[in-house]
């Protein structure tokens, strides 16, 4: 990293949120990766928006990361800099049946203020892992449920540092993916629509899917959720089954026994490890069904 690219970083943030050589298995859900050369936290939109202007006019290598919950990063780790947008960006307003969430809070707590709140819509993301931001991006979605239904409006920063604005139908929401994610804005603020409801309603809705995750998934072992995208016409978890590879391994790396659509990090497993069970998952499907099975997961390198 030039000398003078970390110069200018260090002027626009503290000291204490610039960190060297940073083990990135701490910031994914699959616990694996090596090192991120720099890492940076996030605590405004300032810092967020001078960093970006800064890097596209530089060419300085860089990549946007919120909970890490769909990213498998290289085991030779990432030779540019992390921004990550989370625990320091995630402030939670409520007003009347609108909910105004930064783009670093979990999805989990954002559903939990909901339920506060009396308000429901965000059940089904209560047990998803990611951010509020990343969430959007994607579209993330479960048990019938998605972002692009209680989402209003979404504030963002292209990366080019220009503040942006895009109202539900604007985001052009479809399966996994949306606006953001084509455009490449990082976003910032998300106001959701949701509606009044019944406290114990809401509660018992949200034990109920915690309850069908925890006897459906793997979620005691490290993993980042769904590993495939949902094939047109099929479930990848079946089409994973059917071709007997139910159990599967490479290294520390297993397709689950209770839920094939999830590669699990079964204990120490290295990313080398799960991108090569994941490309026999693809060849074997591909294979036997004549079905491409697209990633969920993103592979820095």
């Amino acid at each position: 990293m030039r000398g003078e690219i970390i110069t200018e970083i260090e002027r626009i943030l503290p000291a204490g949120q610039i960190l060297r050589d940073e083990p990135m298995s701490r910031h994914t859900t699959f616990r694996t990766g090596g090192r991120a050369a720099l890492f940076l936290e996030i605590k405004t939109k300032q810092e967020l928006q001078k960093l970006l202007t800064f890097f596209q006019e530089s060419g300085t290598k860089y990549f946007v990361v919120g909970n890490g919950s769909n990213l498998l990063v290289s085991d030779a780790g990432y030779d540019g800099v992390i921004i990550h947008i989370a625990e320091g960006f995630s402030k939670i307003g409520v007003a009347g049946e609108k909910m105004t969430v930064q783009a670093g809070a979990l999805l989990g707590r954002a559903a939990s203020a909901a339920l506060e709140h009396s308000l429901t819509g965000l059940e089904f993301a209560s047990g998803i892992p990611g951010c509020v931001g990343g969430a959007v991006v994607m579209n993330a979605g479960a048990y019938e449920g998605e972002m692009s239904q209680v989402v209003d409006r979404v504030r963002g920063i292209t990366f080019e540092g220009k503040e942006v604005e895009f109202s539900n139908r604007e985001l052009n929401f479809g399966y996994r993916k949306s606006l953001l994610r084509q455009e490449k804005i990082v976003a910032t603020e998300v106001e959701f629509q949701l509606a009044g409801g019944i406290r114990k309603e809401i509660s018992s809705k949200m034990a109920d899917l915690a309850e069908r995750r925890r006897v459906k998934q793997p979620l005691e072992y490290p993993s980042a959720g769904s590993t495939f995208k949902r094939p047109e016409g099929y479930f990848a978890g079946k089409l994973i089954m059917d071709a007997g590879l139910r159990g599967a391994s490479v290294g520390g790396a297993q397709v689950s026994e209770k839920h094939c659509g999830f590669i699990i990090n079964k204990g120490g497993a290295t990313a080398a490890d799960i991108r090569r069970l994941m490309e026999e998952v693809q060849n074997r499907v591909r294979v036997q069904f004549g079905v491409e099975l697209e990633p969920e997961v993103i592979y820095l390198e």
